[in-house]
């Protein structure tokens, strides 16, 4: 049994400054710091631990956003599962923790930045969760040290996870397709990132996932 819990212990947050370089490799400039932590469970964030036993697994941490015209939002910065509790829900059981303490505190929009190229990521997010997609942000966070990326601009996609109402049925207008493999994937990262603005640009909206493609339609 997987236990998700808050974190709030400093030993519990240095664990999960620590998971962040098993995770993804960072170097120390790229790590999320301790005192970052800290400021999550002080400003409205939210820090939460998956446990497996006392080992801590997974983490993600969110902190609070405000939109134009004084919206409340969580921005989820951060999740992370270690390789070997991948494929088994953790990530989903951290992700629906998220949500249910969010609308417990009125909040109704979480959102996070993803890799456009990583489809099972995007499946997740668009399908399991429900998320919409509208914007794209090229090299986001610079070119980071973990080589799960490639050495390449962190161009990224921003979920919009409306988690007071479900997503909107709406009929798919255009696809974007992307490579399985993720090293063809990352050839194409430009063109990619064109097709993403062209069509964002022309007001649709990712609404769906299928197969390696995303499917765009306009949203009311």
């Amino acid at each position: 049994m997987i236990e998700i819990r808050e974190l709030s212990t400093e030993p519990e947050l240095r664990e999960a400054v620590a998971l962040q370089k098993t995770i993804w490799g960072f170097e120390d400039a790229d790590l999320l710091p301790f005192r970052m932590f800290v400021v999550a469970t002080k400003i409205g964030g939210q820090l939460l631990g998956a446990f497996d036993g006392g080992r801590m697994v997974a983490f993600c941490v969110a902190i609070p956003g405000l939109k134009e015209g004084g919206r409340v939002y969580l921005h989820s910065h951060m999740l992370g599962v270690l390789p070997e509790y991948r494929n088994a829900g953790v990530g989903r059981q951290l992700k629906l923790r998220q949500r249910d303490n969010a609308l417990a505190r009125g909040i109704d929009l979480i959102e996070w930045t993803f890799d456009p190229l990583d489809v099972k990521n995007a499946h997740f997010n668009i399908e399991r969760l429900g998320a919409i997609v509208r914007r794209y942000l090229r090299n986001q966070y610079g070119v980071s040290s973990s080589a799960l990326h490639g050495g390449l601009p962190t161009d990224r996609l921003v979920a919009e996870w409306w988690i007071g109402k479900p997503r909107p049925s709406v009929e798919a207008m255009e696809r974007i397709q992307v490579p399985p493999d993720i090293e063809t994937a990352r050839t194409k990262q430009a063109e990619i990132a064109d097709q993403f603005e062209r069509w964002f640009a022309r007001g649709l909206a990712v609404v769906g996932f299928e197969g390696t493609s995303y499917l765009l339609g306009a949203l009311q």
